[in-house]
């Protein structure tokens, strides 16, 4: 992921643009006379499918998916469907 540091004069001109680079993957870090006062960035990191990781992989890649493997993923995240809940102190 890319940071990228700005001036906050120069965010709140072109604020928009900021917000597609954020799409994109980057992080922005605002400041203000050199030290940081913000920072942007997306909430969750991209995540991809199994089917998605597969098509990734190098076409003579001997990787192989097999069937109790994927039941066994599918079983699990049907499994763990509720909110993360985690500690106040986190």
């Amino acid at each position: 992921m890319a940071t990228i540091h700005i001036s906050e004069a120069d965010a709140v001109r072109d604020f928009a643009s900021l917000l597609a680079r954020v799409r994109a993957g980057a992080e922005i870090v605002i400041e203000s006379e050199s030290r940081p006062i913000a920072v942007l960035r997306s909430p969750m990191p991209p995540s991809r499918t199994i089917e998605e990781a597969i098509a990734l992989l190098p076409e003579d890649s001997s990787v192989v998916m097999g069937e109790d493997f994927a039941r066994d993923v599918e079983e699990a995240i049907a499994f763990h469907r509720e909110p993360l809940d985690p500690p106040s102190w986190d």
